[in-house]
This record gives structure tokens, C-alpha cells and sequence, in this order.
């Protein structure tokens, strides 16, 4: 009869096994909405009389909350600085150091996160109440102490606590994002080296710094030699792997100080500060050279490529406008790809005419 009935109805099985496996993704998906278990929330009672904070742990404990507890002032920051605590419960009147002066020192110190402080004193006048919000406590309850009014401020105090920290992530994330954002804004998304636009506006900034201070100061425009040529044998793909080589090349050769941009194509520029157009002109060479010697792989082809360069820079006292060192290193770059290219020629060396 089973065996009939399988026949009859060859779905029955299969569909059986649907509606088990549905069940089952339904089950997953209701543990997946299912909030994560907190941890405890930690409360810290600073308090002198011992009697005092065995009443309040015994009572805040019954609610789940962590407590821990310290006898002083000192103690109690020495406890924050270990682990921060979620609240502070802080007594006013205490040996060492008084609460008023823990809560100042918790809320003035920027390594900590946002704690809120609920000092509990018996002295309820006005003038109390408001030199202990001038330390930065966030709220006062006196004594003696009223166990559901405690419980609706440790509440409402959390409550802003979380909400703080969920502003501080909220911030720090914005923060993170903007940081991208403004590196992506200001390098080139093959090379990682400053782009065109930014290189302008280090160069300018420099200028100004070197017009102040009485620095010199050189720019370097290189260019790879037929890199036209490369790419239209072996692909862009391989191209861009010689410009990603060439940009390490630049930054491994460079100082510290030395800025280093992608002025488009297969030219770059040095922006040098501090450099007179010797140094530059040793700076270019050193770059030519590990050019030429070095050996650029893509998908197992080994490729030799040049570069030439045109080095600007002040001379003496004389320190020429940004947009005219630019020009001074584009001439002298041209010279050195009209003349045989793989090569670094100085401005000053250009022949009458062409300077």
C-alpha cells in the first residue's frame, strides 16, 4: 500500500522534505532577527561606607547589572583607567579625594570614553547640586537614597551612554570615510602617487614656504620613453603595470620630504624641497639609471624600459613662480626626447633659445 501510494503521489516524499527544510530556513532566520545578548552593564560604586555600597549592589545586582565597587577617589580612577565602566556612581564626601574632583578628572581626562557620573551625596542644597554639575557629573541623587528614583537615573543615564557611543562609532566612521575620501581625492587611483591637481597645489604651497624661509627648491618632470609604443604592443594592462613600477621606483628613490606626483600619461613629476639643481639633477640621474636597469614583468614577459628627465630649480636668490619652474622642467624634458631620450638635462643647460 506505502509502495502505491508513493507511486500515485511521487511528490509526497519530496514535498514533505520541502516543508521541512522551509521550516528550518524560518527557524534560521528567526534566530538571525533575534537580538545578540548584551553584556552586563558595568556600574561602578565608589563609596567610602562599605554598609552604603553593599546595599546598592545588592539592589542593582537584582536588576542584572555588574557591580563593582572602590573605597576612594584614587582607587576609583586607577579602576576607570583599567576598564572603563559603563556609569559612576560617586559619593561626594570621601577621604583623598572628594567626588566633586573624581568627577572633574574623569570628565577632563580625553583617553576616556563618554561615562556618565550620578553623584550621591546627602547634601541636597542648590549650591551642592550645581558645584557637582560644574564638575561634569551628569546627575545627583541624595541621600537618603529612594531605590526606584536610583534605578529610573541608572536607566535614563544608560540609555544616553549607548546612544553616545553609538554616536562616537557614528563619528569615527564618518571620520574614517572622509579620510578615504580625501585620499582618493588627491592620488592617483593606478600609482598611488599625488595627481595632477594635488602635485599643483603641493607645489604652490612649497613655493610659498621656500619664498618665506629662503629655500631653494626643484621640480623634475619625467616621462618613460615610447611608452606609445609599449602599449600598443603588449596591451594597457602591461602599461600600467610599468607605470605602478616606475611610480615605486620614484617614491623608493625620493627623501622623505620630496613629493612625488603622476602629472598624466607616463609623465611624473618631483616636487624637491630644499634641493638646488645639482642635487635634483643627481636625483634624476639615480632614477634614469634604476630605470634602465630594471627589469618590468607582466604575464611573464620581462621588459626594458628608459626615461627622461628635465630638472628646474632656483637659482641663488632668484626663485621663479611655480607655473615657471613647470615650464623650465617641460623644456628641458623635450630637450632630452628630441636628443636620444634616457637622459636628464638641466634647465640652465638648455641652448640659447630654449630655456
Amino acid at each position: 500500500m506505502d509502495t502505491w501510494r508513493n507511486r500515485a503521489n511521487p511528490g509526497a516524499s519530496s514535498l514533505k522534505s520541502s516543508v521541512s527544510w522551509a521550516q528550518a530556513e524560518r527557524r534560521k532566520s528567526d534566530l538571525r532577527r533575534e537580538p545578540a545578548k548584551e553584556e552586563p552593564q558595568r556600574i561602578l560604586v565608589v563609596d567610602d561606607n562599605l554598609d552604603n555600597v553593599e546595599i546598592i549592589e545588592a539592589r542593582l545586582t537584582s536588576r542584572g547589572y555588574l557591580i563593582e565597587s572602590a573605597a576612594n577617589g584614587e582607587e576609583a580612577l586607577r579602576r576607570i583607567h583599567e576598564a572603563p565602566p559603563h556609569l559612576v556612581l560617586l559619593d561626594v564626601m570621601m577621604p583623598l579625594l572628594d567626588g566633586f574632583e573624581v568627577s572633574r578628572r574623569i570628565k577632563r581626562d580625553p583617553s576616556l570614553p563618554f561615562i556618565p557620573v550620578i553623584l550621591v551625596t546627602a547634601r541636597g542644597e542648590t549650591e551642592d547640586k550645581v558645584e557637582g554639575l560644574d564638575a561634569g557629573a551628569d546627575d545627583y541623587l541624595t541621600k537618603p537614597i529612594n531605590f526606584p528614583e536610583l534605578e529610573a537615573r541608572v536607566r535614563s543615564m544608560l540609555r544616553i551612554k549607548r546612544l553616545q557611543d553609538e554616536l562616537d562609532r557614528n563619528n569615527r566612521q564618518l571620520e574614517d570615510v572622509n579620510r578615504q575620501l580625501t585620499r582618493l581625492s588627491i592620488t592617483d587611483g593606478l600609482t598611488g602617487l599625488f595627481n595632477h591637481r594635488h602635485a599643483h597645489e603641493l607645489l604652490r604651497e612649497e613655493y610659498e614656504r621656500c619664498r618665506r624661509s629662503g629655500e631653494s627648491m626643484a621640480v623634475i618632470m619625467f616621462d618613460l620613453d615610447q611608452f606609445k609604443e609599449l602599449n600598443d604592443t603588449h596591451g594597457h594592462p602591461t602599461g600600467d603595470a610599468i607605470l605602478s613600477d616606475t611610480a615605486r621606483i620614484l617614491l623608493k628613490t625620493a627623501r622623505e620630504i620630496d613629493m612625488i606626483g603622476r602629472y598624466g600619461g607616463e609623465e611624473f613629476i618631483a616636487i624637491l624641497p630644499g634641493a638646488d639643481e645639482d642635487s635634483a639633477a643627481r636625483f634624476a640621474e639615480r632614477v634614469r639609471a634604476t630605470v634602465e636597469s630594471h627589469i618590468f614583468r607582466d604575464e611573464g614577459r620581462e621588459i626594458r624600459m628608459t626615461i627622461s628627465a628635465g630638472v628646474a630649480a632656483s637659482q641663488g636668490t632668484e626663485l621663479p613662480h611655480p607655473d615657471e619652474l613647470i615650464r623650465q622642467a617641460d623644456r628641458a624634458l623635450y630637450e632630452a626626447k628630441e636628443t636620444g631620450r634616457n637622459q636628464a638635462i638641466r634647465s640652465s643647460d638648455l641652448p640659447a633659445g630654449k630655456g
